[in-house]
């Protein structure tokens, strides 16, 4: 199982006639992903222009350019002066500012709504917009396919549904075919810690542009992975058939053994199944912020909150190339990180009655442009904050597509964290490609071949 979890982490301004013809199906004032196009009144939050695309910037060489490099932070949250700020800061950042109030900070800068995506993909929102629904008690989506599936997450009676909220996190664009050679590491509570890197690839197949909903077959996406140092653990692989609905299908999970090279089912990779990679620091479904089935949690509308979250954080990402200096002692070093004020969605899940889950409940904040959970707190059994997880948002515009540049998953008692997205020593730690590839590449056998 310990293998298992080593490699388990892990435009312009549109024509006012566009503008228009969105509006009329998402409804007045909402951007093409379904967040609010207006600023806020304090005009600390601006209008969203498009987000950042790549005619807006130089030509992509071997890693992405900051456009915001010159801006210095308007101010610098800390423990000394988190009071001022309370309303526009998350439960689990007022607890990491006291946990550690000699070093722990937010530098604050201005905000850029840079979130964007193709226009295939605000087209297949709109699609989804008119016939989306929940099934299966809000375990599973039909009907929606290549988008968002709820950019108006409403229920019949016009209001905020909860679960339409989290399955816009599932199912938001994140490109069609990714690979990744990416670092991770658990930290110690004494500051040391050990890296595991490893090749992933994924395929979204709910973004096969040549998929309908019906071609679907209920699957979600295809997830692939091979250990590649230290030594010791090369060659042992992962794969994974991501379903929609997990409670009607459960996920197809296999693991590669490299030294008796056969491949077995890991039924057990779903839910609080502690990474044992990251420590047992976070838990299966925390993977990506949250992944899987929300059947284990009755969930609620919180509310929509202006949040200092973290966003644009493009010199973070060239930082992960150095993990002496990135990884510190009981948190990530916060001099290359950059906060943001957005609006976020914000909703509650309580561990429902007779089931059992190493949450009794968790706090997600979504992020209203690209529907990604930015930051999650994560409560214990005796319903104490226990863990604080962050995503690193960074945009990546040539695609263009918005994803975490880092990840860091805090223990707020034990002083230890997770951090995932590491080693960005190649330029680009994560590359974008439309291939659609077959679901035979990502097979059982594909996985005993590429295996070694």
């Amino acid at each position: 199982m310990r293998r298992v979890g080593l490699i388990l982490l892990s435009v312009c301004w549109f024509a006012s006639v566009h503008a228009v013809a969105q509006e009329s199906v998402l409804g007045p004032g909402l951007t093409p992903y379904g967040a609010e196009l207006k600023g806020n009144d304090a005009g600390t939050i601006p209008p969203w222009d498009g987000g950042l695309t790549a005619d807006k910037m130089p030509p992509l060489k071997s890693q992405l350019e900051d456009p915001f490099a010159d801006e210095q932070p308007l101010f610098v949250i800390t423990a000394a002066n988190m009071g001022q700020y309370t309303d526009q800061l998350s439960t689990g950042q007022q607890a990491l500012l006291k946990r550690y109030p000699d070093s722990y900070r937010l530098p604050v800068y201005p905000t850029h709504r840079t979130a964007a995506a193709p226009q295939w993909v605000y087209d297949n929102i709109a699609k989804n917009h008119q016939q989306a629904r929940l099934v299966n008690d809000g375990n599973g989506i039909e009907q929606a396919v290549g988008g968002v599936a709820f950019p108006v997450p409403l229920d019949q009676a016009g209001q905020p549904d909860p679960l339409k909220i989290l399955w816009n996190h599932l199912t938001r664009w994140r490109g069609i075919h990714v690979k990744a050679d990416i670092s991770e590491a658990p930290v110690h509570s004494n500051g040391n810690y050990s890296l595991v890197t490893a090749s992933q690839e994924a395929l979204f197949v709910y973004y096969d542009p040549k998929k309908s909903w019906q071609d679907l077959d209920n699957k979600l996406g295809y997830y692939m992975a091979f250990i590649r140092s230290p030594a010791r653990l090369a060659g042992g692989g992962v794969l994974v058939h991501e379903t929609i609905d997990r409670v009607k299908e459960p996920r197809g999970a296999w693991v590669y053994n490299s030294g008796t090279r056969r491949v077995r089912r890991a039924p057990s990779i779903e839910y609080d199944m502690p990474v044992p990679s990251a420590e047992n620091l976070i838990t299966a479904d925390d993977v990506d912020m949250f992944n899987g089935a929300p059947d284990r949690f009755d969930w609620r509308f919180v509310g929509k909150q202006e949040l200092y979250i973290p966003y644009n954080n493009f010199r973070l990402s060239k930082a992960t190339a150095n993990a002496k200096t990135l990884l510190q002692k009981g948190h990530i070093n916060p001099e290359p990180t950059r906060y943001e004020l957005h609006r976020v969605w914000v909703i509650e899940g309580t561990v429902k009655k007779g089931i059992r889950h190493l949450y009794s409940k968790r706090r997600f904040y979504i992020d209203e442009d690209s529907w990604s959970i930015v930051q999650a707190d994560q409560y214990d059994a005796r319903g104490q904050l226990w863990r604080v997880h962050l995503s690193y948002l960074v945009s990546y515009y040539h695609v263009p597509v918005t994803w975490g540049a880092l990840t860091a998953n805090y223990e707020l008692e034990s002083g230890s964290y997770f951090a995932g997205y590491l080693d960005n020593a190649n330029g680009m730690a994560i590359s974008f490609d439309d291939d659609t590839l077959s679901s035979g590449y990502f097979s059982p056998q594909s996985l005993r071949r590429m295996g070694r």
